[in-house]
């Protein structure tokens, strides 16, 4: 590589991009260039900082511990100037995701360009701090990818069309190439390096079952794509690589079951995925709304939505809802807790939103699923009707059925503490999602104990973020929820005379009471969650009660009118 191609690589960084010619001249010519084979650390976590690096080809994966990857870092990008600049150990594990090139910058080279060019310590320092403070309030982005392997499990998988339909919904965000056996094979990565630099994407197709250019594809790429029949009988793909983590790198690696038509087939996912382990995200895909949704979702550019839970005012997630479908707003993922989590699984499950608030209204108003009263062993109801409630909603559907990935927060008191529930059975998992303690019993299953998420995390905007969603839609209807009385005691007076001042001194009743309790300890932890939405909708419903699903109507009606102010708010 000449010296000319490290001026203008620097020239487009972060981090040096602010120098004048002369300063960048003299940079290039302290840095060193080297290539490092896929798979190979750059470095370890508590290593001494020796040096920066810029990443001029491939990809690099920033990793907690052996296996779990937090940041994916693409060519341009630089890595290791915290340390450098703080002169800390290395806080990290920084492997090649794939065959890649990176010019070094050691720490005397980089001390005596700050003595001569004091700025070039200026977008060191900032690009480190920024970086700093993103990791220290857990906002650290997971990166976004810029190559793809597209690699079909056999030859029936119509993979060259799925390729082509992909890069035109990638084009908004970045052009994009598609390349094949026929214009790869034989080809070195010179040639490759250079064709992925003059594009924002690159999907690397096989379609012909050449085991050689498979190879070649995994080797290129940040992604892996696995794309199969959903009816057709589950099996493993021809190299094996993708069914591990370790042997595929540790990359981000995703099953495409595609369907014939825009329902998904119930259990093809669970069937799937039984061939991998580890990490792996799945996506159904029907339709031309699938394929844009997996462009936006693999590319960093998809749209999430969080739903808040707080008992009956959830309904105002209904009116919430038809608001931002008049608007447009097109959501590929979603995830909530207590009965956000319910009303964002019809969300998932594609339903219409007429269809929701009917299911909803007949499973809250009509089934009364909290009035199977019961001796207070374990919880004042059974939980009976609750569970049928959500088992007549929902089926037989698992989670990994639903169109749209989802999770729901649960609260495990096994040891486990606070869980975004990603598999298993639907009904199950909202069950627990919302079994507020003292008033719903438990979920007991496998040994574990769980109960309802609001407890940890009633507004999970931190979870869909790491997920690497782009944009975050967050409904908190909680409002401000504060127990008053107007009595004065320290215990509670004999049933009789309770009864008598029903109308005159104001309790909170145990259910009420309860409830209360049950959202306090995550209070704190949602003024920060409320922040990691990009749009942040609260309704005001202090006018109706957490248990009052007689208001239904005007729960609904509230979320509607306060979400369409925010949103001529947001256009103004």
């Amino acid at each position: 590589m000449l010296q000319t191609d490290f001026t203008e690589l620097l020239r487009q960084s972060d981090v040096f991009g602010h120098l004048d010619t002369d300063a960048l001249e003299a940079l290039g010519r302290q840095l060193v260039w080297f290539g490092l084979p896929g798979g190979r650390p750059l470095y370890k976590q508590s290593e001494p900082a020796d040096a920066m690096y810029l990443l001029v080809s491939g990809s690099l994966g920033s990793f907690d511990g052996p296996t779990e990857l937090t940041r994916l870092i693409s060519a341009g990008d630089s890595v290791g100037e915290i340390s450098l600049v703080s002169g800390e150990s290395r806080q990290a594990t920084v492997r090649a995701l794939r065959d890649s090139e990176l010019l070094r910058l050691d720490r005397a080279a980089f001390e005596a360009l700050v003595s001569r060019y004091p700025q070039a310590m200026l977008g060191v320092a900032r690009v480190a701090i920024a970086r700093l403070q993103k990791r220290l309030r857990n906002e650290d982005s997971p990166g976004n990818a810029r190559t793809f392997a597209l690699l079909p499990v056999d030859a029936e998988v119509p993979a060259r069309a799925l390729a082509m339909q992909l890069a035109m919904a990638l084009e908004p965000y970045g052009s994009c190439a598609v390349i094949d056996e026929e214009h790869g094979a034989g080809r070195g990565s010179d040639w490759f390096a250079e064709r992925e630099a003059q594009v924002r994407f690159v999907i690397y197709l096989d379609t012909r079952g050449d085991a050689l250019w498979r190879q070649r594809c995994l080797r290129q790429a940040d992604v892996l794509l696995l794309p199969t029949q959903a009816a057709q009988p589950a099996r493993p793909w021809p190299e094996g690589a993708p069914l591990h983590p370790s042997r595929a790198g540790h990359r981000p690696r995703h099953l495409i079951l595609l369907h014939p038509g825009r329902q998904p087939s119930l259990g093809a996912a669970q069937r799937w995925r039984a061939q991998f382990s580890g990490e792996l995200q799945h996506h159904h895909v029907g339709g031309q709304a699938d394929i844009a949704r997996l462009a936006r979702l693999i590319s960093g550019h998809a749209r999430g939505l969080v739903l808040a839970g707080g008992g009956a005012r959830g309904l105002a997630h209904l009116g919430a809802l038809r608001a931002l479908r008049e608007a447009g707003h097109v959501f590929d993922s979603v995830g909530g807790t207590s009965i956000g989590a319910i009303i964002g699984a019809g969300v998932a499950a594609g339903w219409e939103l007429g269809e929701m608030t009917e299911v909803y209204r007949r499973a809250f108003i009509e089934g009364r699923p909290l009035s199977d009263w019961t001796l207070p062993l374990v919880a004042l109801t059974r939980g009976r009707r609750a569970a049928l409630m959500l088992r007549r909603a929902f089926g037989a559907l698992d989670i990994e059925d639903l169109t749209l990935p989802f999770f729901c927060m649960v609260t495990c008191l096994s040891g486990d503490g606070m869980v975004a529930q990603r598999r298993g059975p639907l009904w199950l998992w909202l069950r627990a999602s919302s079994a507020i303690p003292g008033v719903l019993p438990p979920v007991l299953h496998h040994g574990r104990v769980y109960i309802d998420g609001a407890l940890m995390n009633n507004l999970p905007t931190d979870v869909m973020a790491t997920d690497g969603i782009d944009h975050i839609t967050a409904v908190d209807i909680r409002a401000e929820i504060s127990l008053l009385t107007t009595a004065e005691e320290y215990a509670t007076p004999p049933w009789w005379r309770l009864l008598l001042q029903r109308q005159t001194i104001q309790r909170p009743g145990l259910v009420s009471t309860l409830v209360r309790a049950g959202m306090v300890n995550s209070e704190a932890p949602s003024l920060h969650r409320r922040e990691r939405a990009d749009l942040l909708i609260t309704p005001p419903l202090e006018h109706i009660g957490m248990l009052d699903w007689k208001d239904w109507q005007r729960a609904i009606e509230a979320g509607y009118v306060h979400t369409l102010k925010v949103l001529e708010d947001q256009q103004r």
